[in-house]
């Protein structure tokens, strides 16, 4: 009996100890890309989470795509901008940011990766052209950001439960078209805003149900460390700078044109240094 005790102890040991090791192993397994610039190398961890992002960073990353590339869009306490082939021994002046692999990737949102700062995030085209957010296939941009007192962040949750009820207005009034024409041919101008004003009502009410509100992670790193807040759940984050945060400031500086583009290039070079 006492053995058999002792067996079993000894197969639970070794499957937790089994389970401990895989976990570790799947953290390790993260792939880390280095990108060099003359103002200091980035370490950048690419989160398993989103697969069809950190699969396309390392494809390109493999190619050598990004080698030879500007950051050809800074901004101070915002985020620095790179990735479009045509930045490629583009001329001084030259408008940049509309270039891309020819294709697009879908939008690969995760609740527990946002705007800090740090955070690796695929660029993309606006929502008129863009609705389901879909993300450009070469184009990133690293977070600067700033630091928010958390009654800014309040007031950034208000604001961001009023542009859904926005959104809900536009869905409910784009259902209603052919009223609201018809409406209108007819010169019904009391009925017509009478119709406007319930649907105003109607987003409001739902909007309300559900008000925006960050994360309790969020809040603390916003207050922290800083970063763009007003991104989050709009544009998909995919890694993060672990090794050279400095550098994102030192290429967030830098001196630009009116179009934010550096007037000294900022070249990269990227390679993989765990896959």
């Amino acid at each position: 009996m006492q053995r058999k005790i002792h067996f079993l102890l000894a197969l639970t040991i070794l499957f937790l100890t089994s389970c401990s090791h895989s976990g570790k192993t799947e953290k390790q397994k993260r792939p880390v890309v280095l990108i060099k610039t003359e103002y200091g190398d980035m370490k950048v961890l690419l989160y398993n989470e989103t697969p069809q992002h950190r699969d396309n960073f390392l494809k390109l990353v493999k190619q050598g795509f990004y080698n030879g590339l500007l950051f050809h869009r800074v901004i101070p306490e915002f985020m620095i901008q790179g990735g479009d082939p045509q930045s490629r021994d583009a001329e001084p002046g030259q408008m940049l940011g509309n270039g891309g692999p020819g294709y697009t990737l879908p939008a690969e949102f995760r609740p527990g990766f946002f705007h800090k700062k740090g955070a690796l995030a695929a660029a993309r085209l606006g929502d008129q052209a863009n609705p389901e957010k879909r993300s450009s296939g070469s184009q990133f941009y690293i977070v600067e950001g700033k630091v928010f007192t958390p009654q800014a962040l309040d007031s950034l949750e208000t604001m961001q439960t009023q542009r859904e009820a926005q959104d809900i207005y536009h869905q409910l009034f784009m259902k209603k078209a052919d009223s609201v024409r018809i409406l209108q041919e007819q010169g019904k101008q009391i009925e017509y805003a009478d119709l406007l004003d319930r649907l105003e009502k109607q987003a409001q009410d739902s909007a309300a149900l559900h008000p925006f509100h960050f994360a309790k992670q969020q809040r603390e790193t916003y207050t922290a460390i800083g970063g763009v807040p007003h991104l989050d759940g709009n544009y998909t984050v995919f890694g993060e700078v672990i090794e050279g945060l400095n550098v994102i400031d030192s290429i967030a500086h830098v001196k630009t044109d009116d179009h934010d583009r550096p007037v000294k290039d900022v070249k990269m070079t990227m390679k993989i240094l765990k896959d």
